[in-house]
């Protein structure tokens, strides 16, 4: 583990100022990437399967052995579609969306029943409506799973979302797709339109809708009518700790009454936004310093944890856990985000948990 973290006995003894709590980009950008930035563009189902009990017990060993390897878990599933050979021409899943009489890219682009549907579809309680009527879907390291539904409907998708630990945000769109598999010898074939719901473990912002179609053989899959929708609670409470409290950046604390440095370090976990992630980070630091003290006996004890949604040029990247021996709030919230180059590495969802007595 780096120094920033394990060696967090030096994290007790008296300085003239607290270690930087400046965003660590060397752990920022030596994490590896979630390979998965959203759904394949031959899918039309891809069941969300992640475990945040896993993932903790994962996070653990990523602090103790400065590794990270998510794993998916199962946690619902609506269809599964059956393995076979890409481009065989074989018949794909119904589309279920309206589709233009011309099939066309343009026509499809310009349909007025996609963008009458997404700018007037409700936007469901407790979410706020990140985007409307795009004509790309969200594309970033958080993305959970994909379903195909019968209609376009924002209140279904949100149901998806909020049956499933850590969802926070969803985007809903028509998509044009192909009726057979494209290959050698149907290049091209008609389209017909799936109305896609997507499953996000952070927000969704238009910044993150990158995705605008692609290619498949030579049939144009095209996307109209995106729009995006983001949870406005903040995460789950965690056993063992009391919070969540709210802050409105990261925290940035002084020396303590004594004049020590209570900053112990940061692990940064790309992704989706898990707070229990860095609760298994402060709880295995503490447990590696008990097995190695100071000459006197004594260790550092993780108490306190600031968990936030680090955003790369307001696209979410994972989740930032910054570890304390006591705990801090307002007013030493005050890091709202910082530039690396030209790219603004922003602070979001930012809450600190405290270990119980």
């Amino acid at each position: 583990m780096r120094a920033a973290l394990l060696i967090s006995a030096l994290a007790g003894l008296a300085v003239a100022a607290p270690r930087p709590q400046e965003m660590d980009f060397d752990e920022i950008l030596s994490e590896p990437k979630p390979t998965e930035t959203g759904p394949k563009v031959d899918v039309v189902s891809d069941p969300v399967d992640y475990s945040p009990e896993v993932a903790a017990a994962q996070a653990s060993a990523a602090v103790i052995a400065d590794l990270s390897s998510p794993t998916k878990r199962d946690v619902i599933e609506l269809q599964s579609v059956e393995k076979r050979t890409p481009g065989d021409c074989a018949k794909q899943p119904d589309g279920y969306g309206p589709k233009p009489a011309t099939d066309t890219v343009d026509a499809f682009k310009s349909f007025s029943t996609f963008h009458d549907t997404a700018q007037n579809a409700p936007t469901p309680q407790g979410y706020s409506r990140s985007y409307v009527d795009l004509y790309a879907s969200s594309n970033a390291n958080s993305y959970m799973g994909l379903y195909t539904l019968k209609t376009y409907d924002t209140i279904k998708c949100q149901q998806l979302c909020d049956s499933v630990d850590l969802c926070t945000a969803y985007n809903i769109y028509f998509e044009r797709d192909p009726n057979v598999d494209p290959g050698a010898n149907c290049p091209n074939p008609p389209s017909f339109t799936n109305i896609k719901c997507t499953l996000w473990g952070s927000g969704v912002t238009p910044e993150s809708a990158t995705n605008d179609g692609q290619y498949r053989q030579d049939f144009h899959v095209v996307i109209a009518g995106s729009n995006g929708y983001t949870k406005d609670n903040p995460p789950s409470p965690i056993d063992g700790y009391s919070g969540p409290t709210r802050f409105g950046g990261a925290i940035n604390a002084p020396l303590d009454s004594t004049g020590k440095n209570t900053y112990m370090g940061v692990k940064y976990f790309p992704g989706l936004y898990d707070a229990g992630k860095c609760a298994a980070a402060c709880s295995a630091n503490t447990a590696y310093n008990s097995r190695h003290p100071r000459a006197d006996g004594t260790y550092d004890v993780c108490r306190f944890f600031n968990a936030y949604l680090l955003s790369k040029n307001n696209v979410a990247d994972g989740t930032y856990c910054s570890l304390y021996t006591q705990t801090w709030g307002k007013p030493y919230d005050t890091n709202f985000g910082q530039y690396r180059g030209s790219d603004y590495y922003s602070v979001s969802s930012s809450y600190g948990f405290t270990l119980k007595a």
